[in-house]
């Protein structure tokens, strides 16, 4: 896809989020499913994950989006924690799920609106559980899940970031 190609494409997306704003809003999911051991399976959808534009930004939904990428590594990472967490505590989890749910506003994204950020605006993850475990001993779980999860954690602390490139090749 060339510049002109692109624009062609995001134009009419950008078009529209200006005369209407909420159809820029759009809600990214991710599920995992809690596995033997201290496992968590999320389905990505591609075996080798190629990442592209979301179709709210001008993809053609061949591709993930990364911001899908990133739901997927929080239900995973989640699912995994919490599977430690229940395994540590000796409650016994018959079956269970994680879903991930991200809200994004793709005004900022595509420079429609300057004041709207880009970027996720909230997240949930959301566990459903088979057990029989006393509500103290869930909430507890829930906690410490949400306290030792690498990926939950990196999010909410706000790591520092730093953007570079090396150049390759000839010029």
């Amino acid at each position: 896809m060339d510049r002109a190609a692109l624009r062609n494409v995001q134009e009419p997306l950008k078009d529209r989020y200006r005369e209407e704003p909420k159809a820029a809003l759009v809600t990214l999911r991710a599920t995992g499913t809690l596995g033997e051991g201290i496992t968590c399976s999320v389905t990505t959808g591609h075996a080798i994950a190629a990442a592209g534009l979301h179709p709210a930004s001008g993809g053609d939904g061949s591709t993930l989006c990364s911001g899908d990428m990133l739901l997927e590594a929080l239900a995973a990472c989640a699912g995994v924690t919490l599977s430690a967490v229940a395994t540590s505590m000796e409650i016994v989890i018959e079956k269970g799920s994680v879903h991930v749910e991200g809200d994004l506003d793709f005004r900022g994204t595509l420079a429609v609106d300057r004041g709207v950020p880009v970027g996720f605006r909230s997240i949930r993850v959301r566990f459903d559980l088979e057990t029989d475990a006393e509500d103290d001993k869930l909430d507890t779980l829930l906690r410490l899940t949400e306290r030792y999860c690498v990926v939950y954690q990196t999010l909410a602390s706000s790591p520092r970031l730093s953007v570079s490139f090396d150049r390759t090749g000839s010029r």
